[in-house]
């Protein structure tokens, strides 16, 4: 098979034919039609993000696809079906406490790097070997449209979030770097699981209209000035009533003084869920004061990704017209073109731009 290699940080990635992977016992092999590049990814393959992956090694985060071939474990998959392919890959021998990779991206832990070892490329490739347990029928109808559906990359990781909120029907949320490309789409899957309304803070002015203009009322927009308790005051004062939760997606580049800002609008009894990278690459820690917490009966949790379920529940909602895919934007490039797709995705980063790596794609079409 033909795939794109990370072989060195700091390198471009290198398109070369290697051998197809085999898939054992609890294994399936899918043929990758399409997976999304993030935005993030030049800082990933350039080391500045400081991820633990090994080279030289397939990279990408999930990705759509068919099976090519089942295990003898499989009782309900079946060679051509379309599916999601979960990066999200769990230890076996742990039920509580499960070691964690991201099948070609990340790890967690010795644990998750001796996973990664074994589940060591990902879906920047014609084929991907995949545990059965990651691997997610879709409905016929994604079968129109592979790489608008490759979005499930993006928008299952703030749905995870907002489950470990305990978001529920008319609730309000506020989302702590709303302009970005995670976080817009925390925006737009808030809605589609029933939040009442949300506040959408954000430096960028352009992008905070174009999310007004998408979703109306019930979004809020706020823009922020960089001092913190200005920025605090201005939203909690974007609505009327309490915030219940707020998720923060904040980037690694981003002051822990703006999460701490967005955090403490929280209502008594509310719910704090931290998924963003503030402090990965140095700086402050979130330092949020005991007594607010305490005497408040504030929750703050941290969430990386997603539980198993969320993503049966997000293949729903998209599948149901809840979660609108329709007006994203998919730019679509083909593996020799990888190294275009990574500087494009860079340069693209803005809410509901999607760059999409596709095997033997002609010339990046934009849709």
């Amino acid at each position: 098979m033909r795939a794109a290699m990370v072989t060195a940080f700091g390198s471009p990635l290198e398109v070369a034919d290697v051998p197809d992977p085999e898939a054992g016992g609890g294994e399936v092999l899918v043929e990758v039609l399409a997976t999304c590049v993030p935005p993030y990814a030049a800082e990933v393959f350039s080391g500045e993000r400081r991820y633990p992956l090994e080279p030289p090694v397939v990279p990408g985060v999930g990705g759509i696809g068919r099976v090519a071939r089942v295990g003898p474990d499989a009782t309900k998959l079946r060679a051509g079906d379309l599916v999601w392919c979960d990066s999200t890959v769990r230890a076996r021998d742990d039920a509580l406490t499960p070691d964690i990779t991201l099948q070609g991206w990340s790890s967690r832990g010795e644990g998750g790097a001796r996973l990664a070892r074994y589940l060591h490329d990902g879906p920047f490739a014609e084929l991907m070997r995949v545990p059965t347990e990651n691997v997610y029928p879709l409905p016929a109808g994604a079968a129109a449209d592979p790489a608008r559906w490759s979005a499930l990359a993006v928008h299952t990781i703030p749905y995870g979030g907002l489950l470990a909120g305990r978001l529920a029907a008319g609730e309000t949320v506020l989302i702590s770097g709303a302009t970005g490309n995670l976080g817009s789409s925390a925006v737009a899957v808030a809605l589609a699981m029933g939040a009442g309304h949300v506040v959408a803070p954000g430096r960028n002015r352009a992008i905070l209209d174009l999310l007004a203009d998408r979703f109306g009322p019930r979004v809020s927009p706020v823009g922020l000035s960089g001092d913190e308790d200005t920025d605090r005051a201005a939203m909690a004062a974007a609505v009327d009533g309490p915030i219940d939760i707020v998720l923060d997606l904040l980037p690694p580049q981003a002051p822990s003084s703006a999460a701490r800002a967005a955090a403490m609008t929280v209502r008594e009894y509310g719910r704090v869920v931290l998924m963003g990278g503030v402090g990965m690459l140095g700086g402050a820690d979130l330092a949020l004061p005991y007594p607010w917490i305490m005497r408040n009966s504030v929750t703050v949790r941290g969430q990386w990704m997603y539980p198993r379920t969320a993503n049966a529940g997000m293949i729903r909602l998209i599948a149901t017209g809840a979660l609108d895919l329709t007006p994203e934007h998919v730019t679509r490039f083909d593996l020799d073109q990888v190294n275009d797709a990574v500087t494009y995705a860079a340069a693209h980063g803005g809410p509901f731009d999607r760059t999409v790596l596709i095997p033997r794609a002609s010339r990046p079409t934009p849709v």
